[in-house]
């Protein structure tokens, strides 16, 4: 059972937190977490791409030279892809790329990442992110205080709109609640920061 340390805002240490071993024990599994990051990344794309085929694109209507006995090679419309301000070969239309993944693969997939993060030593316990304005300033001084990474994710325990919006300022940090986290977040992120609260209720939804 890894034991973590819990700090408070200013990065001092007031305690220590055991993690269930079902949830940050686990052996990652490295296939499953893959198919979850493609999984996300696919379900964020618009596809909205569109470009035009040659029977959609203008003019071309007239053939451009009689069949036979020119000595050019036969063409039957100026928009064929060949030409210029022709048709697109097989243009891409919009489409969805969305698809989903059971329910077992995901659990197992964001399990897999908690554990990778635990087993790196990338976990920070917070004692709370308590915070009753909005102050970038403020947010990014106890991230510094406790040593995230570059890029950190912090786990909130409930929906405090305060921290969320500094946080989001902060190049790099982004917040999610125990609710919103996913594998790809995790994975994308150098540091985890948890607030012992979300921690409860990371092993009480995922255990």
């Amino acid at each position: 059972m890894p034991n973590i340390q819990v700090v408070d805002m200013t990065g001092k240490k007031v305690g220590t937190i055991d993690l269930s071993d079902a949830i940050f024990g686990i052996a990652p599994n490295a296939v499953v977490m893959h198919a979850a990051v493609v999984n996300y990344l696919a379900n964020q794309r618009q596809g909205t791409q569109s470009t035009l085929t040659r029977t959609e694109v203008s003019g071309g209507g007239k053939k451009p030279w009689r069949q036979k006995g020119t000595g050019h090679a036969r063409q039957g419309s100026t928009r064929a892809p060949q030409w210029r301000h022709g048709g697109i070969v097989h243009a891409p239309k919009p489409r969805d790329y969305s698809y989903s993944l059971n329910k077992k693969v995901r659990r197992l997939a964001l399990k897999s990442a908690l554990s990778d993060k635990a087993l790196g030593g990338n976990i920070i316990v917070l004692d709370e992110f308590k915070m009753d304005e909005y102050k970038t300033k403020t947010a990014a001084a106890c991230l510094n205080a406790i040593g995230a990474g570059k890029k950190t994710l912090v786990v909130l325990d409930s929906n405090n709109t305060f921290a969320v919006k500094s946080i989001a300022n902060i190049k790099g940090a982004k917040a999610a609640q125990v609710n919103t986290i996913n594998t790809y977040d995790i994975i994308n992120a150098d540091t985890l920061v948890i607030v012992k609260g979300a921690v409860a209720q990371i092993e009480e939804v995922y255990a």
